[in-house]
């Protein structure tokens, strides 16, 4: 008999400068194509993944942000975000992109993926996934 285990992919990196960022929304969404119960975890310097209006130019590497707006067809609808590494950063909520998915249990109602928690309910839903990869 087959469990299907939980996978939180942790996103500690900026989004341009190395290729954590881009290889880790790469694999979540291979893993989301094999059907893996995932999600995602914005910390520390991860946050800035999720900015909207990002302009990558000076970093000479190809804006990859719009391709969270894929995460939803992908079931991948629960990306949370440490709130005090938002505000450590000055950022809000408001800064950031709006990610929705459409959810078949509410006749397909758009609902938002992106959750903000503080740093102790984050460690609770860490404890609760089957693996942890971080990037």
């Amino acid at each position: 008999m087959s469990t299907v285990k939980k996978f939180m992919y942790v996103n500690r990196h900026a989004p341009y400068g190395s290729i954590y960022a881009l290889e880790g929304l790469e694999v979540v969404l291979i893993g989301a194509a094999f059907d893996q119960d995932c999600c995602m975890a914005f910390i520390d310097d991860g946050v800035f993944q999720l900015v909207k209006g990002q302009d990558s130019s000076a970093s000479g590497m190809k804006n990859f942000s719009p391709t969270y707006r894929a995460l939803g067809d992908y079931e991948v609808t629960r990306l949370y975000v440490e709130k005090e590494s938002l505000m450590e950063r000055g950022l809000t909520k408001s800064d950031l992109m709006e990610l929705t998915y459409e959810d078949e249990d509410d006749d397909w109602a758009e609902k938002p993926s992106i959750q903000i928690v503080e740093r102790s309910e984050l460690g609770r839903l860490m404890e609760e996934q089957d693996v942890l990869l971080n990037f």
